[in-house]
């Protein structure tokens, strides 16, 4: 594929709604996803219908948790805003980004999900108690699955 012509195929992604453009051509197979703003992705959580907890969204630049406001329960889920890969520590053998129990603090890694050969670091963004990691490290993951169970430092913990 011509590098002029996935440039074009970029813009044109960004310049639309659509979320995802996969495009083949000789055998060569190219996927691109944009990730979605933070305004965004709260419009879109607002259309959709809420689980018993509410679900925190991620947005992408950077990867950072935003919590939904709430005085409902305290618990709260962390979802992966992309497919990939993660990977709860930095290199095999390394300790873990996080770990359950742990009360960690604004823009600390939680973990990073590999995508295309690019690495995402996903970050929270105020500080929060780890409550539960609800992957293993090298799993593949789907965007919207869960991640980490977590309360907000502002609940009772």
């Amino acid at each position: 594929m011509d590098h002029a012509y996935i440039r074009t195929l970029i813009e044109a992604l960004e310049a639309s709604t659509l979320t995802e453009l996969e495009f083949s051509q000789n055998g060569s197979t190219l996927r691109l996803a944009k990730s979605l703003t933070k305004s965004t992705t709260q419009s879109l959580a607002a259309s959709q219908p809420q689980d018993s907890a509410p679900a925190a969204s991620v947005p992408n630049a950077p990867h950072a948790i935003a919590a939904a406001p709430s005085a409902a329960p305290a618990t709260q889920t962390l979802k992966a805003s992309m497919y990939g890969v993660v990977h709860l520590q930095a290199s095999p053998g390394a300790p873990a980004y996080v770990t359950a129990g742990q009360r960690i603090q604004a823009g600390q890694t939680l973990c990073v999900i590999e995508a295309m050969k690019i690495f995402n670091e996903v970050q929270a963004d105020e500080d929060l108690l780890i409550e539960a990691i609800l992957v293993q490290s090298g799993e593949e993951v789907e965007a919207g699955q869960a991640l980490f169970r977590f309360q907000r430092s502002g609940a009772d913990v």
